[in-house]
């Protein structure tokens, strides 16, 4: 089959989840499929990341937007009722850049991942499509809303009541749906949204067999895009509030904090105790120099890969009800759950004290994560949608 997918950002390096995704999916495509991959960057494209990608392309093509265009094309969904991050990314040149390249490659299908790139092919009626939802967004800006305060609150708001307008809108232009998990299903609105495809995350093998040599520097360790407001906020509540509750219990563990482009709320929060570090070429290092993964996350949707990753390299991990919504992941047995403060200190507590344990919750999540999730299996679904 000949298939056009389009992705709204440049999928490697992996550091955010719809790339990681991406990237696993073309690669997974491309075995049996001549894939043509249109990105859309608002960032330049390092040659060695192109070239990492090229590989598994037919045709690849990066559509860069135009920074003025970027803020004049937000600000002008005000008078329209399209969420303003749809107009981020659409740009009219852009538009007939893709008209030209689906004209020349004559495509079977066009997959497309998240609705933002919805805009390009939505009238395309001679060609089956497939959107990837990917994650509830609308969902999500609401959670964001109800941590914020003053303007930022009704921005959110206003964001999230576009969005799931738009979720709900931009489903009958399209032949199949496709969505991360069971727990994002169940929030997009549309009437039929029963016949949306789960099609969950993977996990490499470069985490299953990995191997590692680091030491185990500190107690507690995560993991995540430090620039993503969920990830800022799970930061924040390591440092303010677990690590105070820890206080109380006379330990005083260290805190490693990694991963790309850290906000300034997140580099504030160093200290003697807490280590923020950047990118890092292999982050399964950053992963495997903890004793234990946290991850105190009440924002945000979709299957959180920094779990899968974390349980695939063996690390005991506590997290929320929320995360483990998508996960399905057994309480106790593979992974840990709190929902407050005192909760996870109690948990933290119990693993650095008891080895054993930890060790045993540490090996049935990864047990778990390689029986349940795997790119080849998830894309083998994706298949079966795609030629349908």
């Amino acid at each position: 089959m000949k298939l056009v997918m389009i992705v709204s950002r440049f999928p490697y390096p992996l550091e955010k989840g719809d790339k990681l995704r991406a990237y696993h999916q073309l690669k997974e495509l491309a075995e049996t499929h001549n894939v043509c991959l249109i990105s859309i960057s608002d960032k330049t494209v390092a040659d060695e990341d192109y070239l990492q990608v090229k590989k598994y392309c037919t045709e690849l093509h990066v559509f860069n937007l135009k920074k003025p265009l970027i803020y004049w094309n937000t600000a002008k969904q005000f008078f329209t009722d399209k969420p303003y991050q749809t107009g981020y990314f659409y740009q009219n040149h852009i538009q007939r850049k893709i008209n030209k390249v689906i004209h020349d490659f004559k495509p079977d299908h066009i997959y497309c991942q998240l609705i933002r790139t919805a805009e390009y092919v939505k009238n395309i009626q001679n060609i089956p499509k497939t959107i990837d939802y990917m994650d509830a967004l609308a969902k999500g800006m609401l959670r964001r809303a109800a941590i914020s305060n003053g303007i930022r609150k009704k921005l959110f708001n206003a964001e999230a009541k576009r969005l799931s307008e738009y979720e709900n809108r931009i489903f009958d232009y399209f032949n199949h749906h496709t969505i991360i998990s069971e727990q994002d299903r169940r929030l997009i609105q549309h009437p039929s949204a029963d016949t949306i495809h789960v099609i969950e995350n993977g996990i490499g093998e470069e985490f299953l067999d990995y191997k590692s040599t680091a030491e185990k520097k500190y107690d507690l360790v995560f993991v995540g895009n430090l620039n993503y407001p969920p990830n800022i906020e799970c930061a924040e509540f390591i440092a303010k509030e677990i690590l105070p509750a820890l206080r109380k219990r006379n330990l005083k563990p260290t805190v490693l904090i990694s991963g790309a482009s850290p906000h300034s709320r997140v580099l504030a929060l160093a200290s003697d105790q807490i280590v923020i570090k950047g990118w890092t070429k292999d982050i399964r290092s950053s992963y495997c120099s903890g004793k234990i993964f946290v991850a105190p996350l009440f924002i945000g949707t979709g299957l959180q890969n920094k779990l899968l990753e974390a349980m695939a390299l063996g690390l005991p991990c506590i997290t929320t009800d929320l995360v483990n919504n998508a996960l399905h992941a057994e309480p106790d047995k593979t992974i840990l759950i709190a929902q407050n403060a005192d909760e996870f200190a109690k948990k933290i507590n119990h693993l650095l004290i008891d080895e054993k344990d930890a060790q045993l919750i540490a090996n049935g999540g990864k047990s778990f994560v390689e029986e349940r999730f795997n790119w080849k299996k998830s894309v083998e679904k994706l298949n079966k949608i795609l030629g349908s």
